[in-house]
């Protein structure tokens, strides 16, 4: 349990940094260069930890990385720039909320792993949680602003659930490296011609495009998809709805939007929801893997080759696969 308690606060830096990153982009960035913003958030990072962990793509890998680096990277940062940009702090990262319920589906899918009752029930509260933080009668809120962030969160839990399909066998930092770099670069040419040149900014906006790319980016992808290897993909989406929970508390704290007592409740529902996904004790999940293998025959290589997880605990524990 201590072991799963260390992955859990791990994986819990991501939703949090992410949950600041709604504020700090609506408060110090440029809001009509969403282009240049992800790129100036993604490219940083993904060259950081390239740095860090110098390697470099290998055979089916640089398709791969183009293709969550889209995913992931180009299409989710400038999206949810511009959900920043047109909504609250509060809204921007609730309407993220929704992804624990896609991101078990996918992974039902994609990774044969299949969401327990547990998991469920934890979505379920959460998003009540969520619903209560956000009808909460505020007048004015961006339609295009919403749409922007629900469809910021769906494309991130495909890419983030295809991710760890992909990449049981790879290190984890290489493969984030690779995906925030790809990201980056296909960003470049997009923002050049919709955007014209970079302007210089201000010291304020150094220091949050700093900011948004060392912590809310290099160190939060490390942290979530070290989480995805070695947890449930519904244990990471129920820990996911920190970000909501951070981007309210922010929203009040910081940016002085009203806190109701239904936001409370709400808040302390998402809470319950995250407490309710938390991994179960190793006998318990022992059982449950044996229970899964008894019940489903054992799955074949992908049409690419490559081994499908299918939910054994030695490959999720392992980042560099079945040892």
């Amino acid at each position: 349990m201590e072991g799963n308690a260390r992955w859990v606060a791990l994986t819990a830096v991501a939703p949090v940094a992410w949950g600041t990153n709604y504020f700090v982009t609506h408060a110090y960035l440029p809001a009509d260069r969403p282009l240049w913003g992800a790129a100036l958030r993604a490219l940083p990072a993904g060259l950081l930890l390239l740095a860090v962990r110098r390697q470099r793509p290998r055979g089916a890998w640089w398709w791969r990385s183009a293709v969550l680096g889209l995913l992931n990277v180009s299409v989710f940062f400038v999206l949810v720039y511009v959900a920043s940009q047109l909504l609250p702090t509060s809204v921007a990262s609730t309407v993220m909320a929704v992804a624990p319920l896609t991101m078990m589906l996918i992974a039902w899918l994609l990774v044969s792993e299949r969401p327990s009752a547990r998991h469920l029930a934890g979505a379920v509260v959460g998003l009540a949680g969520v619903c209560l933080m956000l009808l909460t009668g505020v007048e004015g809120v961006s339609v295009p602003g919403v749409v922007a962030s629900a469809v910021a969160m769906l494309m991130s839990s495909f890419g983030y659930i295809l991710a760890k399909r992909w990449s049981w066998d790879v290190d984890v930092l290489a493969s984030t490296a690779w995906q925030l770099t790809a990201g980056g670069l296909f960003l470049l040419p997009a923002a050049a011609v919709a955007e014209g040149p970079p302007t210089a900014p201000s010291p304020s906006e150094a220091l949050a495009f700093a900011y948004v790319a060392l912590v809310a980016t290099a160190l939060a992808f490390a942290a979530w998809f070290t989480g995805l290897r070695r947890l449930p993909a519904g244990t990471v989406g129920l820990i996911g709805l920190l970000n909501p929970f951070t981007g309210v508390l922010l929203g009040t704290v910081v940016a002085a939007e009203v806190l109701t007592g239904q936001q409370l409740c709400g808040l302390a529902l998402v809470l319950a929801g995250v407490a309710l996904g938390r991994p179960a004790r190793r006998g318990g999940d022992q059982a449950r893997a044996r229970a899964v293998t008894d019940e489903e025959p054992a799955q074949g290589p992908s049409p690419d080759g490559d081994p499908v997880s299918g939910g054994d605990p030695a490959r999720e524990a392992s980042p560099c696969g079945p040892r």
